[in-house]
């Protein structure tokens, strides 16, 4: 189950520990220990948020997923640049632009991992988060074919 949008210093955070780790975010030791923590781009759309890693998914790629969005929610606010946090036993994202896609604290978000790339949605972009996750696969595909 996703956890619920909470307060963390001057803004809103979700953990994500599972999501993030499934999706490369994080690289730990074989002690489970943090190595490196990927620099994030949250870009803000109605009830949907796009967090993708700064460095390892390319610009092209990146707007390519958020041209769908746009397309699909009919909209676009902010896009904003965070971090992954260790946060009590794993990783929290800071999600600073989530109030102008909709979120409030204690909202319990969707949470899609795909490589280098999370996905937030309320009940009525679940679908396309999950459309996201097969764009992002894609992706991979293509530039390694």
């Amino acid at each position: 189950m996703t956890n619920r949008i909470k307060q963390s210093g001057d803004g809103l955070a979700l953990q994500v520990t599972k999501p993030a780790r499934t999706a490369g975010l994080v690289e730990e030791d074989e002690n489970g220990n943090p190595n490196e923590r990927a620099d994030i781009r949250v870009f803000a759309f109605d009830g949907l948020l796009l967090l993708t890693d700064t460095d390892r998914v390319d610009d092209d790629d990146v707007a390519e997923l958020a041209a769908t969005a746009v397309r699909d929610t009919s909209s676009l606010h902010r896009v904003m640049d965070a971090s992954i946090q260790i946060a009590g036993n794993g990783y929290q994202v800071q999600l600073p632009p989530a109030e102008d896609a909709g979120f409030r604290v204690g909202d319990q978000p969707a949470c899609t991992a795909a490589p280098n790339m999370l996905v937030l949605a309320d009940g009525e972009s679940e679908r396309l988060a999950t459309d996201f996750e097969a764009i992002r696969r894609e992706q991979l595909a293509t530039s390694s074919s």
